[in-house]
């Protein structure tokens, strides 16, 4: 396929047409979500997923550290969520989920993110329950760029810089940053040392887990980035788009975990290929192909265990692919059909000291992947729009003297928008997506030499229905969606025989979102998510049905007050009942609720300088947004694991200069 994939790509680059390729405007749907000014509004924060956590309030993290946070969306994470970053899909080498997808892109390179809840996403692999498509900057045709130096709390220091500039031809963006972070003091004032010794104290950690002397005082971070794009308009209908994105991460602390990060070093390189306007059965050629590698040690050496002898787990991952798309018009239809291809390879090994191999954590498994996919969609009429999406994927998951597992999946969608009158619109989907078992959950291996994987896990299936609709007033706005998604063998960790099992499952909720334009000059924003998920029957050897990850009811309510074109202060109030119930049998404990007040100043100091100003979690609160799984591996004493506490108040201010 991948041979094929580059025939076509040298067949279609010598086709010439007359029209321009243009430019997109990407409009948020009535089952889409897009969230267009993370870079902007989210400037004090290195962490893609914790702004996405602030942004909306179906999304939450799972927190590890000072950044690198894993995100949940509608009660799933892990592969149940798939993310691409200008359509390459970049997978984290840590099976313990230190280095999540969402936390190879930093959030000053965004520029705009589609979230699309549910199965109705057949152009990716495995989009279970979300996928969450990032798209980068894009180089512009004028020149011009910005320098920002960011400081805040904890010793926190940025700096960055972005310029863009060329031809009608030839145009090219350069993005860079470098940041460092101490570790971070909760609302009780503690650091990652001292939050670790409570734990030992609560009897959820153990003396071994802490920090040696020498180490206590370590930054718990040092980041440094790069984004290179090269566009080049070969022709009036053809385009070609080049770029590489650089991740450099040193010594990252992990403070609820046995281990710490020595590096976390990732590499994306990406090549998009469009025509238009080929003839009549294609409106448009897309031709992407990328590849994408993580390298990932971690290492116990900081810690008292480590202090004579310590354990290096370093993983490595690499994933190629390639995906041929073509749209063209039949009458009123609008028709997708493409092939999508792709290889991951996941390896790993523990060394003692690190040097001397101890055994394999992952044996080198490769997951291919070959399909076909396809949408129609169709405008019955100026008010019923209905969208049909079908995907067949074969999937081979092949590790060295192990029988190749082979899954061969149909996936498929059904959506239709219907505009009752100019300011209601309503939609109804129903959708089947699939998602294969990953290395870890088939063939994982503790430190200890303990098989955690189950190699005779089923594929996920997600079937799902969704409802909604979005309500337009003379001055509000508002967006509401119920879901319903039944899950047969939902891959979930069993604690009792410390391995993975499908258990068939059920999960609902719904979500609310809107805008109340109060003012000219002041607008108010508000969102609420609410879920639960349960298991049809227990684990083996357990009694307990509930499911992990279901986040507890979140609100998030914010102000912004346009004082003039010059000065804006924004407001936030982010609110979350307790987590009441909890998968106990695997971990989880209950949590306290929270409310976390963020306040923010931005004033045009003109001449292109820009001075922002605030403050997160203003009253200082202690509290945690995550609860504690043991699907990942976490501190533990006794029963419980540690819980990770939220920063406290961190104050935080930026100096930008756009040129």
């Amino acid at each position: 396929m991948f041979r094929m994939l580059g025939l076509s790509l040298v067949c279609i680059t010598a086709i010439n047409a007359s029209e321009s390729l243009g430019t997109i405007d990407v409009e948020e749907k009535v089952d889409t979500t897009v969230v267009k000014d993370v870079r902007g509004e989210e400037i004090r924060s290195v962490d893609l997923g914790e702004a996405l956590s602030k942004e909306k309030a179906n999304i939450n993290i799972s927190r590890r550290s000072g950044i690198s946070n894993d995100i949940l969306i509608r009660g799933q994470k892990k592969d149940n969520i798939t993310v691409t970053i200008d359509g390459a899909k970049v997978c984290g080498a840590c099976p313990n989920r230190m280095d999540p997808p969402i936390s190879h892109v930093l959030s000053n390179n965004v520029d705009y993110i589609e979230i699309n809840e549910g199965p109705f996403n057949v152009s990716d692999l495995g989009s279970l329950s979300a996928d969450v498509k990032v798209h980068t900057l894009k180089p512009t045709k004028e020149t011009h760029g910005e320098v920002s130096v960011n400081a805040g709390s904890w010793d926190y220091l940025k700096g960055s810089f972005m310029l863009s500039g060329g031809t009608e031809k030839l145009r090219f963006l350069l993005g860079g940053s470098a940041e460092n972070g101490s570790q971070y003091k909760d609302g009780n004032g503690d650091d990652f040392v001292e939050q670790i010794a409570q734990a030992i104290l609560d009897g959820n950690a153990v003396a071994g887990n802490q920090y040696q002397t020498a180490y206590q005082d370590l930054d718990a971070f040092t980041k440094k980035t790069l984004l290179g794009k090269l566009f080049w308009n070969i022709s009036d209908n053809q385009e070609l788009e080049l770029s590489y994105t650089m991740n450099r991460s040193d010594n990252i602390l992990y403070p609820n975990t046995p281990m710490d990060a020595i590096y976390d070093d990732s590499d994306v390189l990406i090549a998009k290929y469009t025509a238009k306007d080929l003839g009549a059965y294609s409106k448009k050629l897309t031709l992407d192909a990328y590849r994408s590698t993580v390298d990932h040690p971690m290492s116990s050496e900081y810690r008292v265990a480590g202090a004579t002898n310590y354990m290096v787990s370093h993983l490595e991952t690499e994933m190629n692919g390639a995906k041929l798309t073509n749209t063209f018009d039949v009458s009123n239809h609008e028709i997708t059909a493409g092939l999508d291809a792709s290889k991951r390879n996941w390896d790993g090994s523990y060394y003692a000291n690190g040097t001397t191999f101890v055994r394999k954590r992952i044996d080198d498994v490769d997951t291919t992947n070959k399909a076909l996919f396809a949408k129609d969609k169709i405008k019955v009429s100026d008010a019923l729009t209905v969208e049909l999406g079908a995907r067949y994927d074969d999937t081979q998951i092949e590790k060295a003297g192990v029988k190749t597992k082979d899954f061969n999946d149909l996936s498929g969608y059904a959506l239709g928008t219907y505009s009752i009158d100019k300011t209601l619109k309503v939609f109804a989907g129903a959708g089947r997506s699939n998602r294969v078992p990953d290395a870890k959950e088939l063939y994982f291996t503790s430190n200890t030499g303990a098989v955690i994987g189950n190699p005779n896990l089923d594929n996920v299936t997600n079937n799902e229905i969704d409802l909604g609709f979005e309500k337009k007033f003379e001055n509000f706005d508002l967006k509401s969606k119920l879901f319903y998604s039944k899950l047969d063998n939902f891959i979930a960790y069993n604690a009792t025989s410390n391995t993975y099992e499908n258990v068939d499952a059920s999960l609902y909720g719904i979500e609310m979102s809107g805008s109340w334009y109060a003012t000219e000059k002041l607008t108010i924003d508000t969102g609420v998510a609410y879920q639960r998920g349960a298991k049809d029957n227990p684990l083996t050897g357990q009694t307990d049905t509930n499911l992990p990850d279901i986040s507890p009811f979140k609100a998030i309510l914010g102000a912004i007050y346009n004082y003039n074109d010059t000065f804006k202060l924004e407001g936030q109030l982010i609110a979350v009942a307790p987590w009441s119930r909890i998968d106990d049998a695997n971990g989880e404990q209950k949590l306290d609720g929270y409310n976390v007040v963020n306040l923010k100043a931005t004033k045009n100091l003109g001449s292109g300088l820009e001075f922002v100003v605030g403050v997160d979690n203003l009253f200082d609160s202690t509290y945690a947004v995550s609860n504690s799984y043991k699907d990942l591996t976490l501190l533990a004493g006794g029963t419980d694991t540690m819980v990770l506490n939220e920063p406290g108040r961190y104050v935080y201010t930026q100096l930008k200069y756009k040129f």
